[in-house]
């Protein structure tokens, strides 16, 4: 990861215009209250990783400006832009532009203001033939030519879902009201299975198609969730290329399959690296956006932090970034305490559409108290996705345990509210909430290797 790399592009009007170099261009303004004669402009890569950078954009001038437009070209290849505390961002082919959001609109004389910062995908390179508010810098002043408009990229042709799947039985997915509806505008419960965290799963389970295809056949699962472990050592944050790449092989297999797909960001604290989650959900939703089978979940399950002033805002970055290349797919919203506190997020929801909210339940830890929250957040208007349960402890089942009786009372409380689930985890090991037993292979097939809550689950998948 690079940290603070700069690319500062400088200038001075008039005779310091002949001693621009690489890197180093002249930024000119028309006169009076948006005069900027004399002034830098900073590119200021903060980081950067495979697949994306962050940067922030600074300007001084010598003379003060009341508002502010910005245009460059980039001189690399850049998708995905996500720029915060700007009005109008646009990005054409290689050209960015960007305004003021009011309230930064001034930049006093001999100012230097951090104007804005972005996110974006490709890497960092350099930018050229800038503007500010439509001066070309460099140039004397002189006003340049709008760049031609080119045609908006149309995204690749959806195959459609094989007959049968349950992609082909609902289409695209909607919330209507506190439920979830299908094409048709009929409510839709999905049932289904969560992977392990990608990064510590025994075998590749979540990214065999095979296993994916036999679950959808002989589990009746219609959706798929695939827990891309963020923080820990060896997951996300260590390693963002090959774990968003892994996360692609299962939305890739389940268009296939025509199973739907959460894409879960499997965090505890990722509103402490809301640039990462950007630019991960921002690619994602370039690339995948147009399909009719994803979910995005931005957040797993936030800590006991507040819901209005860290997950929140958090939650409102990401799902700018999402909306920016999908603006219809369902997303789905962590909630405070480990997704239990959803009537926080319902006396302060984000704006927005098709928008749902995280529940996490385990039944030998949460009883009616937990039903009677999510009631009140139902009540509110807010529509649930159960994303996580499990027929055990809070701990996953560490003890071996399973708690039946209360896992039934959960499963038809969500029955009666139309609640979609997905039960954790597909792996092999001894905590009670993995659905394999030792020898499982990776293919399907599991009849004779179902382990722990797995008879439980896989029975209550109608």
């Amino acid at each position: 990861m690079q940290r603070h790399r700069r690319r500062k592009l400088t200038a001075i009007i008039g005779a310091a215009a002949a001693a621009l170099s690489a890197g180093a261009i002249t930024i000119a303004t028309s006169q009076g209250a948006n005069a900027a004669a004399g002034c830098d402009v900073d590119y200021n890569i903060v980081s950067s990783w495979g697949s994306g950078f962050q940067a922030n954009i600074s300007i001084t001038t010598d003379e003060p400006i009341d508002d502010w437009t910005v245009e460059w070209d980039f001189t690399s290849a850049v998708s995905g832009i996500s720029a915060w505390n700007v009005t109008g961002q646009t990005l054409n082919g290689a050209h960015f532009t960007a305004s003021d959001a009011g309230w930064n609109a001034t930049i006093a004389a001999g100012q230097t203001r951090e104007v804005f910062g972005f996110t974006a995908s490709g890497s960092p390179g350099d930018i050229e033939a800038a503007e500010v508010n439509g001066v070309l810098c460099g140039e004397g002043g002189e006003q340049t030519t709008e760049p031609e408009p080119t045609e908006p990229t149309e995204p690749e042709p959806t195959e459609p879902a094989p007959d049968g799947t349950p992609v082909e039985e609902h289409g695209k997915l909607h919330v209507c009201g506190t439920q979830m509806c299908n094409e048709q505008n009929d409510p839709v419960q999905l049932q289904g299975v969560s992977s392990m965290w990608l990064h510590w799963q025994t075998q590749p389970y979540a990214q065999n198609l095979q296993g994916l295809e036999w679950m959808r056949d002989n589990w009746n699962i219609e959706v798929f969730r695939v827990a891309m472990g963020v923080e820990p050592e060896g997951a996300y944050l260590d390693d963002p290329s090959r774990w968003k790449s892994e996360v692609a092989t299962v939305i890739e297999n389940a268009a296939t399959a025509g199973v739907y797909v959460i894409v879960d960001f499997h965090a505890h604290e990722a509103h402490l690296h809301r640039s990462e989650a950007v630019a991960f959900f921002s690619d994602l939703a370039e690339r995948y956006g147009h399909l009719p089978n994803i979910i995005w979940e931005p957040y797993n399950e936030p800590l006991q932090i507040s819901w209005s002033g860290s997950i929140k805002p958090y939650h409102e970055a990401v799902l700018a970034a999402i909306r920016e290349h999908d603006p219809d797919n369902i997303v789905v919203l962590g909630t405070p305490s480990w997704s239990q506190d959803v009537d926080d997020a319902a006396a302060d929801p984000v704006s927005g559409t098709n928008l749902m909210y995280t529940l996490h339940f385990y039944s030998c830890t949460h009883t009616s108290w937990l039903r009677d929250t999510a009631d009140r957040a139902i009540d509110a208007g807010i529509a649930l996705f159960v994303t996580e349960w499990g027929a055990s402890a809070a701990d996953g089942g560490l003890d071996g345990r399973v708690c039946l009786d209360e896992a039934q009372r959960w499963i038809d409380w969500m029955a009666a509210n139309g609640i979609s689930w997905t039960a954790w985890k597909l792996d092999v090991g001894t905590d009670s909430t993995n659905l394999l037993s030792s020898g499982a292979p990776v293919t399907g097939g599991w009849d004779n290797h179902l382990h722990g809550h797995a008879p439980f689950v896989i029975e209550h998948i109608d």
